[in-house]
């Protein structure tokens, strides 16, 4: 069970770091340049210039890292199912876990969360 408490955890911080860095540096660079977005908001803070560099650089963040997130995403959900699984965590204790993996920051505080329990649970693993 080591070896999935580790992939898990590395899979986690990843995931984590990507995301955070999707959500809060590229969505606003790419985004922020005063037009409506998606169809939801009729306007977004005027930050900066469409087509200037800084969205550009906005675009490809969003574009490459959102799609390494989401094939990263699913190596982090195997990996959190597994460790669920050879842990036996329970049903509500898990979801928590895999979603909250979708959510910026409070992604480190689930793998930290299951950390804890899996060490708690299993004593073996105090050392990893």
């Amino acid at each position: 069970m080591s070896r999935n408490l580790t992939a898990y955890r590395v899979m986690a911080t990843i995931v984590g770091v990507l995301l955070v860095v999707l959500c809060l540096v590229g969505v606003p660079l790419a985004n922020f340049d005063g037009s409506p977005m998606w169809g939801v908001f009729d306007s977004t803070p005027a930050w900066v210039t469409t087509g200037s560099d800084v969205n550009e650089l906005g675009e490809l963040i969003t574009t490459y890292l959102g799609v390494a997130h989401g094939w990263l995403y699913m190596i982090f959900l195997f990996s959190a199912f597994l460790l669920s699984r050879r842990a036996r965590w329970d049903l509500p204790f898990t979801l928590v876990t895999l979603v909250c993996g979708t959510i910026p920051v409070l992604s480190f505080w689930a793998e930290h969360r299951a950390t804890q329990r899996v060490r708690a649970e299993h004593p073996e693993l105090a050392r990893t």
